[in-house]
């Protein structure tokens, strides 16, 4: 019987390799735990500071057992270039300030992984995949190698290396070949929340996620293309490319609901970035209590773009040219402002491109100036101080309360809803009485606070309060889903990067509310950045080609013109349509794809859950709400059609069809939705029905 050692084994060889590269995470880690700071920080504030980032640091290094630690490695034919070098040697900096004066050593291989790793005296063991030197990785072919003699991918099962795969990217006499290990990695069972793709990041996906900083990108995608997944891998290579800018500025991810949010929330951190906020665009604008809902026809009035010049007018109506001079009284001398005089002050902050508030600070200082002025000429010498007096003078805050009062940006939004006159006169030529009755309250309403505000009021005190003083704008602002928003909604979020850049995700086929996306670059021109970039994603990882065949045949009622996802998977899965006469039956299906590894969906129309959920407690078959993590135990996750998107399964059940589509205040609307839930599987799909199916499938 033959043994094989490390030194004639190339599995061994990298699996020791892996445990020496653990071994100088944990003495990283250790590093990290035993600074002292007590000598270093100056006061109890500074070392509050220190302390959270020393915390935040041992997080980022910890060493998950069932999480790779590297999953590729490149042997370059030449020495990296500089430009290369230098991001592999900027990586080590960063996690290793100690060695900065040492040279790249590290020859022609590297091993590529989640994080950067250095031995005891700084050289690198394991690269950061965001490093130059790792794009190849990514990118190289038979085509254009990239310099790359071989590319070597990993097999894993848990945290354990048992594979490995390698392409000799520059040898003419070896074929191309698809890689097994890649299509194993992709079609792996999900159980838990979304996962990173880090190890199978393809080509075109590379290409945007290592896009600049500083332009805005949309990424078109149907389902399974990973467009989610690229989105929150471009966040994590700007924080490593950009760090300290984006720290100061801040970086953000909106989702739809807090089901998706939840789903999604594990992926940064795996990937060692623990600083990004999440968001639903309601928690953006959540100025007030959302108790009320607006019927579809509201909605979309209050959803469109017009309602923010209604409400420009109806903020400005409250500016009033004065009448009177104003007179300050200092010592025993009267100094007179007259009237025209303050219209032209007025009038130049009206024609100045700033807020309402920041007007309203500046008038009283206008105003001051120009007693100043008069002080001056008369042989007074007054300083900064006199005319900070002045500013604050009771006749000075008197005037400006009448000429320039303050606006409380709900109060303004409830009087344009609840005043028939008042939001006639402000939306003369821009909506017609019809549109205007439409979004007119029936009742009215005692205060602000008691008002059953909607999800649209919202967005619009939020509008309003930006006029009144500039929202706080990010770094860089992760939209997902983004086919949903109204162009108000797109104004909301656009106010949260004005001086930093956007990734658009989202799919017009998905659009499933009365005011959806109808192209990107409208979508864009409400976000304020019609310099933006659209791409497009249309190979599709996830969904079984089956699946997404059947799918598709959706697509010429529901987004025509849309180029339809082309499934590269290996396994076409599995997929079959039942006729069923009860819900039992449903269950049954259930039962039968959770004997297979990985999570099972039961998807079904709003108004049908209850009646799926009696079934499945009846049959003792415990079940999940959308958004709770999965377990080896609790595989089963009960799902309404409506919050469906954005979330995925191993297996699917889709309840009956025809009652998805039903649900719904429109038929494309409907069918959309229907799309939408179609393709949540990845490896097998039951299509169950007691009524026909909608004719657009047949």
């Amino acid at each position: 019987m033959s043994t094989s050692t490390p030194a004639d084994d190339p599995l061994a060889r990298e699996r020791s390799h892996l445990a020496a590269s653990r071994a100088a995470l944990r003495a990283m880690r250790e590093d990290v735990e035993s600074l002292d700071i007590r000598d270093v920080t100056a006061n109890w504030v500074n070392a509050e500071v220190l302390s959270r980032q020393i915390d935040e640091r041992i997080k980022a290094l910890a060493d998950l057992s069932d999480t790779p630690l590297f999953f590729g490695r490149l042997d370059y034919l030449h020495a990296p270039r500089a430009d290369q070098a230098e991001g592999a040697e900027e990586s080590k900096r960063r996690e290793a300030p100690s060695s900065q004066g040492r040279r790249w050593e590290t020859g022609g291989r590297f091993y590529i992984g989640r994080r950067h790793v250095h031995d005891a005296g700084g050289d690198p063991m394991v690269i950061d995949w965001r490093a130059p030197v790792s794009q190849p990785f990514y990118r190289a072919s038979k085509k254009d190698p990239m310099d790359v003699g071989l590319r070597r991918r990993f097999g894993y099962t848990g945290g354990d290396l048992t594979a490995y795969e390698d392409e000799h990217l520059s040898d003419p006499a070896e074929a191309a070949t698809a890689s097994k290990l890649l299509q194993q990695e992709i079609e792996r069972p999900r159980v838990g929340p979304m996962r990173d793709i880090v190890a199978t990041i393809q080509p075109e996906q590379d290409e945007i996620v290592r896009s600049g900083l500083s332009g805005t990108v949309c990424v078109q995608g149907g389902p399974g293309t990973g467009k989610t997944a690229v989105g929150l891998h471009r966040v994590a290579y700007l924080l490593y490319a950009h760090r300290e800018r984006l720290a100061r500025t801040g970086t953000l991810v909106i989702g739809p609901n807090k089901s998706f949010l939840h789903y999604i929330e594990q992926v940064l951190p795996a990937l060692g970035e623990l600083t990004v906020r999440q968001a639903t665009v309601d928690d953006l604008v959540a100025h007030v209590e959302v108790r009320g809902a607006d019927d579809a026809a509201a909605a979309v009035i209050k959803g469109d773009a017009r309602m923010a010049e209604v409400l420009r007018r109806a903020l400005y109506s409250h500016v009033t040219m004065p009448t009177e001079p104003v007179v300050v009284v200092r010592g025993s001398r009267r100094w007179r402002v007259p009237s025209y005089e303050l219209e032209d002050i007025v009038r130049e902050l009206l024609q100045r491109d700033i807020r309402y508030g920041a007007a309203r600070e500046a008038l009283p200082q206008r105003i001051a100036h120009a007693v100043l002025v008069q002080m001056e000429r008369s042989g007074e010498a007054p300083d900064d101080r006199v005319q900070d007096a002045v500013a604050r003078n009771s006749a000075v805050k008197a005037a400006v309360k009448e000429i320039w009062p303050a606006v409380d940006p709900a109060k303004l939004v409830l009087r344009l809803l609840t005043d028939a006159d008042f939001l006639a006169e402000h939306a003369a030529g821009i909506l017609d009485e019809d549109e205007q009755k439409t979004i007119l309250w029936a009742k009215p309403v005692r205060s602000v606070k008691s008002a059953k505000w909607s999800a649209a009021d919202a967005v619009l005190i939020d509008e309003a309060a930006d006029l009144i003083q500039r929202t706080h704008s990010l770094g860089h602002v992760v939209l997902d889903e983004a086919q949903d928003l109204s162009p108000m909604q797109y104004r909301a979020v656009g106010r949260r990067c004005t001086t930093g850049s956007a990734t658009v995700l989202g799919d017009l086929a998905q659009g499933t509310t009365p005011w959806a996306t109808r192209s990107w670059d409208e979508a864009l021109a409400h976000l304020g950045k019609r310099e933006g970039v659209i791409e497009e994603l249309t190979a599709g990882f996830r969904v079984p080609t089956d699946v997404i065949a059947y799918a598709s045949r959706l697509l010429p009622h529901i987004a025509p013109g849309l180029t339809p996802v082309a499934s590269v998977r290996e396994n076409p899965g599995f997929f079959e349509i039942r006729t069923v006469t009860e819900a039992s039956e449903v269950v049954a299906a259930c039962e039968e794809l959770l004997r297979n590894e990985g999570s099972t969906g039961l998807i079904a129309a709003d108004a049908r859950v209850p009646v799926l959920a009696e079934a499945l407690t009846a049959a003792g078959l415990p079940y999940l709400a959308p958004g709770a993590e999965t377990t080896q135990e609790t595989r089963l996750t009960l799902v309404p059609a409506s919050l469906a998107k954005g979330l995925e399964y191993d297996y699917v059940v889709l309840d009956e069809p025809q009652a998805v589509v039903d649900g719904e205040p429109d038929e494309r609307t409907g069918l959309r939705r229907l799309y939408v839930a179609l393709t949540r599987a990845v490896s097998g799909l039951i299509v169950t029905h007691a009524a026909a199916v909608p004719p657009q499938l047949a």
